[in-house]
């Protein structure tokens, strides 16, 4: 089984898991923890750990090569935090706050550079604003019209 087919297994066995487990939810979410791991023909495994809790969620996923990424979810009804951490070590972090209409994010590279995404929202429409790491940026505006 080549690493591809191998990483797709991996995602479909991760997916039906997953589905599996909703099936037996109760009403509040509770803590949870889930690991796999996936052997191909050649002996090769792949491995995945999930544990949430609440809405937050910590994740890792080992490949077949050995190496090992990561992602941390930190959620809130104000926001919510998630830090990407590649093979590499290299980190990638999002922050969201939400509140009153409005919905603000920023992204932090793993180079140290930031792009945000600002959106407002009302009864009447919506506008969101797109500002990349060099300052430029690009706003959409959509606005509600009553049709009778």
């Amino acid at each position: 089984m080549n690493a591809t087919r191998l990483s797709h297994t991996l995602a479909l066995i991760t997916a039906l898991a997953a589905l599996a487990s909703l099936t037996a939810l109760p009403e509040a979410a509770q803590a949870r923890e889930r690991h796999t791991s996936v052997t191909g023909a050649n002996g090769q495994t792949a491995t995945r750990n999930v544990s949430r809790a609440g809405g937050d969620v910590q994740s890792s996923s080992t490949g077949t090569n050995g190496q090992t990424r990561s992602r941390a979810v930190d959620r809130s009804a104000e926001g919510t935090t998630a830090t990407v951490t590649g093979a590499n070590g290299q980190t990638a972090t999002r922050q969201t706050a939400r509140g009153d209409g409005q919905v603000n994010s920023t992204i932090t590279g793993p180079n140290g550079q930031t792009a945000t995404r600002s959106v407002s929202r009302s009864a009447d429409g919506s506008t969101a604003t797109v500002t990349g790491p060099k300052g430029q940026s690009a706003t959409r505006t959509t606005t509600v019209t009553n049709q009778q």
